[in-house]
């Protein structure tokens, strides 16, 4: 008999440790070389384990288990790769021996044309566990047949069509307890939370911060999307949105203010010639924070994409640790949750980021009159280490002249 030990690898060179966040496979089950078996949390990102060899499956460590790397968290019985997934000899019935043979060649071709067949990415798997649904609800859309998170949000709202039976005195007498219910419940936070919580307060306690605001009128911004929207669709094959707008008034602002791009390392400032800005993405595990490469290079389509990817791939949890590291400065945009002033915290070892919120019709003074302009406030909050209070708001007044004159950034002016 061959046991091979199957162990938690090396991840990336700042991870010492993962969470056993799901298997993907039962104890005993048959199992083919690649077949993912788990999915590991890491600080970062998530990512599934393939098997090494092919065999049945010994489960060791168990789902919510913190794990240090190399850890053994399961094993294989390599003897038994050539055994079906049941033990149970086949039954004979005479009438169908000839179609027996032709069945089970059929279902044995469907089954190894793919492992990610009728398994759900991280989120999908997420929100199915939220919503008491199973794989075998679901037929799966995405690659290789993954069941991804709209798979299982379409079948939610094919539940959420159901009749629903008349009121019963019962089922009045059970909301009226569901009201006063004082139950509680309690769950192990994810290893993303935890980091997430980690980080947050560590910018509070080491990062001397502070928090500017300014307003900004967006009626050219909304005026030149207006205008150009459909070009820009029919020849990118994407929206131009306010991210990419932003985060290029941001991109120009930072070449022109290096303070605002720089970060402390000991004693040193260590300055960037280059704007890697960092997009907040709000994920079923939390909010991340992947950076666009080199915005003050890219075109508003170029911008676009890259945030789309990005935000993609977050969501579906396929974001690598190497499209998690870096940034030099930060854009979060509580808008979209209807937020009108927040103060963001900084991303360290950043030293600035940028709060967005929403876009709300307001009365303004223009030239002596009363005009009722798309209005959005801004916040920036600060490292006052290293970015003097002037500075900052230098920096905020450019991003609102880039903004209220988006011409000037086409011009790079």
């Amino acid at each position: 008999m061959a046991i091979i030990e199957i162990k938690v690898p090396a991840i990336g060179e700042s991870i010492t440790e993962v969470t056993l966040g799901k298997w993907l496979k039962n104890d005993g089950d048959i199992v083919a070389v690649d077949d993912p078996i788990c999915e590991f949390e890491s600080d970062k990102a998530n990512m599934e384990l393939p098997a090494e060899v092919a065999g049945k499956l010994t489960l060791i460590a168990k789902e919510g288990d913190d794990l240090a790397i190399g850890s053994v968290i399961a094993s294989i019985d390599t003897d038994a790769a050539g055994q079906s997934g049941s033990s149970k000899p086949a039954k004979s019935t005479p009438d169908t021996t000839k179609e027996k043979p032709v069945d089970t060649v059929q279902k044995a071709a469907v089954s190894t044309e793919t492992y990610a067949s009728g398994h759900p990415s991280p989120a999908a798997a997420k929100l199915m566990s939220e919503r008491n649904i199973s794989a075998s609800e679901i037929s799966g859309t995405g690659r290789d047949g993954r069941i991804t998170k709209e798979d299982v949000m379409k079948v939610g709202a094919d539940k959420s069509v159901a009749v629903v039976p008349e009121t019963t005195t019962a089922s009045q007498d059970t909301k009226t307890a569901l009201a006063f219910s004082r139950s509680i419940r309690r769950e192990k936070m994810s290893r993303m939370r935890r980091t997430i919580a980690t980080r947050l307060v560590s910018a509070k306690n080491n990062t001397a911060m502070l928090t500017t605001f300014n307003e900004v009128d967006l009626t050219e911004v909304m005026a030149l999307r207006d205008k150009y929207q459909d070009r820009f669709v029919a020849k990118y094959g994407i929206k131009l949105g306010f991210m990419s707008l932003f985060a290029k008034a941001c991109a120009q602002a930072l070449m022109e203010m290096p303070e605002v791009n720089a970060m402390i390392d000991g004693n040193d400032i260590i300055y960037h010639d280059y704007a890697d800005i960092s997009i907040a993405i709000s994920t079923p595990s939390g909010l991340v924070v992947p950076p666009v490469h080199n915005v003050e290079s890219l075109n508003f389509a170029e911008i676009e994409k890259e945030i789309k990817k990005l935000a993609d791939k977050a969501r579906a949890g396929k974001l690598t640790l190497e499209e998690m590291s870096g940034g030099t400065f930060t854009i979060t945009n509580g808008g979209v949750f209807g937020s009108m002033m927040s103060t963001p915290i900084i991303n360290e070892p950043q030293s600035a980021i940028l709060g967005m919120h929403a876009i709300q019709q307001r009365p303004m003074a223009i030239n002596g009159e009363v005009k009722i302009r798309p209005m959005m406030y801004l916040a920036l909050s600060y490292d006052h280490r290293i970015i003097d209070g002037s500075s900052s708001v230098t920096f905020l007044v450019k991003v609102k002249k880039f903004l209220e004159d988006p011409m000037t950034l086409l011009m790079g002016i």
